[in-house]
């Protein structure tokens, strides 16, 4: 597999104005049974990506669950690390996340100088990512876990100048995260400005739990719309978002 074949196929997507899906996958909630289940109706609602991770890995299913996946399917797996334990050459690629919202050194730098030669020899495809926490309307795992203080939902400046910020660092993607188990996911009015001032890929999470809500921020310039917890609930909505994502189309000036 070429070292750019995943970051190639996201750019190809949002150079030809076509909206990308991954459904999360977090190891520790992972059962053989019902995450195959999961892993079918994803397949049937041509799913574009796979990630998988979590904020705490407390179970030892990391590969487990890569494999179910890989057993079933040729659909990219893409890792969404919440720390350097949740590493596999296993996926396909790892998002590697500077938590640019934040100011703890070790998740900008410290974690990932440790991380360097394991991932140099993972074969791992490395998509380095700008990694924007934004307030989702209560405290969330990753909040606690990284100790840093989410963007306010109603501050589009600052998550605009801090996405330029990592664009200008060198990031290849933008991450905007609300975190697992949000309130309410981001704002339109803040996906759209920092579109207005990025041109790398953004990808969007936490807090989505309708189609309609996917289509809305995917109009609104977010290229990937990345959906984990509400498909445990109810796992045939992945079917209305794939679609409401897929059929988006690009906003004539």
């Amino acid at each position: 597999m070429s070292q750019t074949q995943i970051y190639d196929k996201i750019v190809s997507a949002r150079a030809e104005h076509r909206k990308l899906f991954a459904v999360l996958i977090d190891p520790d909630k992972f059962d053989p049974a019902a995450s195959k289940q999961m892993i079918i109706n994803a397949l049937e609602a041509k799913v574009d990506f796979f990630f998988i991770g979590g904020s705490l890995l407390v179970s030892n299913q990391l590969e487990e669950c890569i494999l179910a996946i890989k057993s079933m399917c040729n659909t990219p797996v893409i890792l969404f690390p919440g720390s350097i334990h949740q590493i596999s050459s296993e996926a396909d690629a790892i998002l590697l996340l500077s938590l640019i919202s934040g100011r703890n050194p070790e998740l900008l730098i410290g974690n990932h100088v440790i991380a360097a030669p394991n991932l140099k020899k993972s074969g791992l495809e490395i998509l380095s990512t700008g990694y924007m926490l934004i307030d989702g309307g209560r405290p969330t795992t990753v909040s606690y876990i990284s100790n840093t203080l989410p963007i306010p939902a109603d501050k589009p400046d600052i998550a605009a100048c801090t996405a330029m910020a990592g664009e200008m660092l060198g990031m290849k993607l933008i991450f905007m995260d609300a975190g697992s188990g949000a309130q309410r996911c981001i704002t339109e009015q803040m996906v759209s400005e920092v579109r207005k001032y990025t041109n790398i890929p953004i990808l969007t999470g936490g807090g989505i739990r309708t189609a309609d809500q996917a289509a809305k921020l995917a109009r609104a310039g977010a290229d990937l719309i990345v959906v984990g917890n509400i498909l445990e609930t109810d796992p045939l909505l992945v079917r209305d978002i794939a679609a409401a994502i897929h059929q988006v189309q690009p906003t004539i000036a």
